[in-house]
């Protein structure tokens, strides 16, 4: 059996943000909004023992980790259960916690585009930073449907799908897009052949991904931003989420309207901007998301393939 574990929730910057006083984050920091602390986006993917695929490596992977104890099975005096990492795109906050994996005793794998590969290894080259340290075993994920699995959990299934999103905002390609910028993980447990669909960024939900989701047993899903203008209503911002890449949960067309027409078991948003008004667990917009069956992923939260 896989089990898919929640790493961390939040978008760039977690909940509260460091130097944010919205009302979320100043409410969660005075213990006057009913909220819960998130870190920023990743899962991992494991056989619930000693063996666990990291997808994105958050600035906050020390701290997950952490809250992991199943990732540590201290079996030597210096050891990991992480098998490999597969990054979804080459946004700073999902992949600068390879940073914090330095110390790893060989060669880390690290699975990712041939577009995100290239902008760790000129733009943000992380790629050659850490061959003083670990060093990376970088490993090209083809965008052509074929399947593919990490050596010692070949139990799970994965399956590179490309998306609309946006590159980085330090990528050369940030306004021209390139196929492989982003994508979403399509995981299925070959046992029980269950499958979860996870996919942080969505900028537009394209046939092909609309496709993926309405098969898909559990969805995680782009949670950034309840409306379009969010951040532009509040000043924090002068882009949309649109022009951030992603897809705004409430309006017509909106993730919500999309989510109700899919027949998932579990419908999950996940990495969830400090300003969206569903981290108020008492909020309005989370009771509409409640009544649709929607959940808000938290850290920590784990679901079973």
């Amino acid at each position: 059996m896989t089990i898919l574990r929640v790493l961390g929730s939040a978008a760039g910057g977690g909940f509260p943000q460091w130097n944010c006083n919205c009302r979320n984050c100043d409410g969660v920091r005075r213990g006057t909004l009913r909220a819960t602390p998130r870190t920023q986006s990743s899962i991992a993917l494991g056989d619930g023992y000693q063996n666990w695929i990291i997808v994105n490596a958050s600035p906050d992977i020390l701290a997950q980790l952490r809250a992991s104890p199943a990732l540590q099975p201290a079996r030597a005096p210096r050891d990991t259960s992480i098998v490999g990492v597969i990054l979804i795109d080459a946004q700073i906050d999902h992949v600068t916690g390879l940073l914090m994996l330095r110390e790893h005793r060989r060669p880390l794998p690290v699975y990712a585009s041939a577009a995100v590969l290239s902008d760790l290894s000129t733009a943000f080259p992380l790629t050659r930073m850490l061959s003083h340290y670990c060093g990376l075993d970088t490993r090209v994920l083809a965008l052509d449907g074929s399947a593919f699995a990490v050596p010692q959990l070949d139990a799970v299934e994965l399956t590179a799908v490309p998306l609309e999103s946006k590159a980085p905002p330090y990528s050369p390609s940030r306004n021209a897009h390139r196929i492989g910028d982003n994508i979403g993980l399509r995981i299925v447990d070959r046992q029980s052949g269950r499958r979860a669909f996870y996919a942080p960024g969505l900028a537009r939900i394209e046939s092909h991904v609309f496709e993926e989701l309405s098969v898909a047993d559990v969805v995680l899903v782009d949670g950034t931003c309840w409306t379009n203008d969010e951040m532009l209503a509040l000043g924090f911002s002068t882009k949309t989420a649109a022009d951030m890449g992603h897809l705004a949960q409430s309006g017509p067309g909106g993730m919500i309207e999309t989510l109700d027409r899919l027949p998932a078991a579990r419908k999950v948003l996940i990495h969830i901007n400090n300003t969206n008004p569903i981290l108020d667990e008492d909020s309005p917009q989370r009771h509409e998301l409640e009544a649709h069956g929607i959940e808000v992923a938290y850290d920590g939260m784990e679901i079973a393939l």
